[in-house]
């Protein structure tokens, strides 16, 4: 058990890293956001992966295609964390 949390979160920390590196511009996260930011990615990643192809992780826990889709994921929930957080409304 103790060694699927820690895959969980160092998969996390990598798809995290990875989806900051790849959208440009600046994220005010730390190492901790950035871990849930993958961990949130990767559960992302295997819905969408779920929803297109039909198959969960059946045929394993750690594959490579897992960790792509956990980008993927982490890519996208990254997009909609910046767009989200720069709108700034004024009210009178």
């Amino acid at each position: 058990m103790l060694g699927l949390i820690l895959t969980i979160l160092v998969v996390g920390l990598i798809a995290g890293a990875l989806a900051r590196l790849l959208v440009p511009g600046k994220q005010d996260l730390s190492i901790a956001m950035t871990i849930v930011l993958g961990v949130v990615g990767s559960l992302v990643g295997g819905f969408l992966g779920y929803l297109l192809f039909h198959k969960d992780a059946s045929d394993g826990f750690l594959q490579p295609a897992g960790i792509i889709g956990s980008v993927i994921g982490a890519v996208v929930v990254l997009l909609i964390w910046t767009r989200a957080g720069s709108r700034h409304t004024v009210r009178s």
